[in-house]
């Protein structure tokens, strides 16, 4: 059974379920931020950790990410429980923060396809390693049908501005993207800009994308 972190009330109309990165869990500071601007919006926000990280929290050891095939079933999973708990007929959408939202955007065509979900909201995504641009992350975002709003940083090393503007991606992808920001969505100081600035609008895309697909 999936374990949730949950901000707002299960009977709300609109919901987004979260996955985390890679190397930080659910409950981040970043995810923390991320998940109460959401839910100023009157959007259900759940977090989750996947078995790794949770099992890193537990045993207090430092274990590496679980391949794909395990993380999309952990994803799989948690989509059937909190549809279990919110119900047939509010509006949930999937994503999550660099990996998490690749996981996501993994299972997504299957799951709008079956009416599971609205949509896919993926947050600095990883379109390749860093420093390893010929290694894409993109052959199934070619032929996506879930709409998806991807929030970029436009020199994330994961995938810069410059660089996804060679990628031959869906028409069902739309972007957002945050001026100077990396990974985080931390644009330099020498911008004058903030983090806290940069996610609030980069949030109000997020809700506004959640509610015009409803």
């Amino acid at each position: 059974m999936t374990e949730f972190v949950t901000l707002g009330p299960l009977k709300a109309s609109h919901h987004v379920l979260l996955a985390h990165g890679a190397g930080a869990p659910s409950s981040s500071p970043f995810m923390d931020r991320v998940a109460q601007l959401i839910a100023d919006y009157d959007i259900s926000v759940h977090r989750f950790d996947f078995g790794y990280m949770a099992a890193r929290a537990s045993e207090g050891t430092r274990r590496p990410p679980s391949k794909a095939p395990v993380l999309t079933a952990e994803y799989r999973v948690a989509v059937e429980t909190l549809r279990a708990s919110i119900g047939k007929t509010p509006k949930l959408f999937i994503g999550g923060k660099s990996m998490g939202g690749r996981m996501a955007s993994l299972i997504a065509d299957d799951l709008y396809s079956s009416g599971a979900i609205r949509g896919l909201v993926c947050i600095g995504y990883p379109f390749h390693p860093p420093g390893k641009p010929l290694s894409l992350r993109t052959a199934h975002l070619e032929d996506l049908k879930c709409p998806a709003l991807i929030v970029q940083g436009e020199r994330d090393p994961f995938g810069t501005r410059e660089d996804v503007a060679g990628y031959g991606l869906s028409k069902t992808i739309q972007f957002s993207w945050v001026s100077d920001g990396d990974h985080d969505l931390k644009p330099r100081k020498a911008t004058g800009m903030t983090q806290a600035a940069a996610l609030s609008a980069a949030v109000e895309r997020i809700a506004d994308f959640i509610k015009r697909l409803s």
